[in-house]
């Protein structure tokens, strides 16, 4: 949904003049406000973080892509590939890759033993956190400098949501990794609409147009990525004319009051990312399934989404989200029960309560996480919670060093990536192919792993459905609901398409991006 106001009196185009000199008349300034204290990695495979994902959609390709503003399955296009084919069992897949693709400041034509390297190096847990996502392949081979061939170990539910344009799937230059000696993030190659050029620490990265784009070269010259953690800052910036394009909040109040600024535009558009209370289980008292089922049970559902917004979140009870093949809502269902809880935490022996020490980001909204404590305050469960900086917080949840961790992430818009990254135990913390089992749930192993190579659709439905249903049933987490992306963006700005949906969680600037 879209809310429009008036367009600006004022023009946009001032601004950045604290971070860089004053752009020539003629070139075409984009402006960007991110939530984030600083970057993380411009290594799409190191990174985990929005908004790490949302810049480095702008700077590499993948071999597929969905066409921007969707993320619809049947949309996916050829991106670095122009064609593909496969064996009859699903098991090879034969990429064509589009001729004269050139690489960022003069690394050369890309060729397939780029796209072999890139696709080995993402599915290694040393060099990638989504090594897990590329375990199903048993050999990526180049039969000739045009051609990549991808075999598989077993059959999987979408080869094409593996390789489309995002995360470790982004095809890196092998040139410029061997060059960096094992600092790649420093000089990021790839062969997108916009080439890196600098980074300031805790201030901005700045991007050019690639002129050599396949696609034509971008009508934006330059793109200046801001990083400014404070909501408040963010607005402030746009309604200063310094920002064109920046991340909202994921609030309902927030959007209708944004309304009443001149010149902008508020963009709610997918996909959700649900927000999820893992709930590790490898730890006291959270090992008791009374336990986890007492804070099930103090949860009001109904309050958070009243609290956020309806028309910018969504309840789900299941631990996919909405809309993904193979979701289903039929599951069990843990009601907002305040007595049961307090009655279920008497019987594992915590008649007077119990308190958790919690760990949360503090880029994440403060209020649900307080509202969260209110609520279990009821039940007599403490949440003893300490905010610290996003980045440490990724890193140490990563540690388990908090016994509940909320998280909020979508993937590729089926069950199996999302089932297998979050509850599959070959995912939990610890682990070799470790992503973010933060609960260390493993009850629905068997499941997952059948729907994978199933090639009945119906059998693979009723899997991925089952494995819902056992790890509600565990309460390895709890859903709380769909929160939709929310940005802000200029009157002027005309980003060449319809946007409905990104798999980067922001808007695509691509070659169409333009001012009006």
């Amino acid at each position: 949904m879209k809310y429009v106001s008036t367009i600006l009196a004022a023009a946009l185009f001032a601004g950045l003049q604290s971070v860089s000199p004053a752009p020539a008349a003629a070139e075409q300034i984009l402006r960007i406000g991110i939530h984030g204290a600083e970057a993380g990695s411009f290594d799409p495979s190191m990174s985990a973080e929005t908004i790490d994902n949302i810049l480095t959609a702008w700077m590499y390709g993948g071999l597929v892509r969905f066409p921007p503003g969707t993320i619809d399955p049947s949309k996916i296009e050829p991106d670095l590939a122009e064609s593909w084919t496969h064996s009859d069992n699903g098991l090879v897949w034969t990429f064509k890759l589009r001729p004269n693709v050139a690489f960022h400041h003069n690394y050369g034509k890309l060729a397939a033993e780029d796209v072999v390297y890139s696709l080995m190096r993402a599915s290694t847990p040393k060099t990638s956190i989504f090594a897990s996502d590329f375990a199903a392949f048993e050999k990526v081979e180049a039969p000739d400098p045009a051609t990549v061939r991808i075999t598989l170990k077993h059959p999987v539910p979408s080869l094409l949501a593996i390789v489309t344009a995002q995360r470790g799937a982004l095809i890196i230059s092998k040139k410029a990794d061997e060059e960096s000696k094992g600092e790649y993030s420093k000089n990021p190659v790839g062969t997108g609409p916009f080439q890196f050029e600098e980074y300031k620490a805790k201030q901005y990265v700045r991007l050019t147009a690639n002129p050599d784009y396949y696609r034509g070269r971008p009508k934006i010259d330059q793109i200046y990525y801001r990083y400014i953690p404070s909501n408040e800052s963010r607005d402030l910036a746009f309604r200063a004319g310094e920002l064109d394009l920046f991340y909202g909040r994921k609030e309902q109040k927030w959007a209708e009051r944004m309304k009443s600024t001149p010149g902008i535009i508020i963009d709610v558009f997918g996909p959700g990312e649900l927000r999820l209370i893992n709930l590790n289980e490898s730890m006291k008292p959270l090992d008791d399934i009374r336990v986890r089922q007492a804070i099930a049970h103090a949860i009001n559902h109904e309050q958070f989404v009243k609290f956020v917004g309806a028309d910018v979140v969504a309840a789900n009870p299941s631990v996919v989200p909405i809309g993904y093949l193979g979701y289903t809502k039929d599951v069990p269902r843990l009601d907002y029960d305040v007595a049961k809880a307090k009655q279920l935490l008497k019987e594992a022996g915590y008649p007077n309560g119990l308190t958790l020490k919690v760990l949360g980001s503090n880029r994440s909204f403060v209020e649900p996480y307080q509202l969260l404590q209110a609520q279990l305050a009821k039940a007599g469960i403490t949440m003893d919670l300490q905010l610290i900086e996003h980045p440490a917080w990724h890193s140490q949840i990563r540690k388990d060093l908090s016994p509940i961790v909320v998280y909020t992430a979508a993937r590729f818009p089926i069950a199996d990536i999302f089932l297998t990254q979050f509850f599959h135990s070959d995912s939990a913390i610890g682990m070799p192919r470790a992503v973010t089992n933060f609960s260390h749930c493993k009850v629905a192993d068997k499941d997952i792993d059948a729907a994978r190579i199933e090639t009945d659709p119906e059998k693979q439905l009723k899997y991925w459905h089952e494995a819902q249903k056992k790890i509600i049933a565990d309460v390895c987490a709890i859903p709380l609901f769909d929160e939709q992306q929310v940005w802000g963006q200029s009157t002027k700005l005309d980003l060449g398409y319809k946007l409905e949906a990104s798999i980067s969680f922001g808007p695509m600037i691509t070659e169409k991006t333009t001012f009006k």
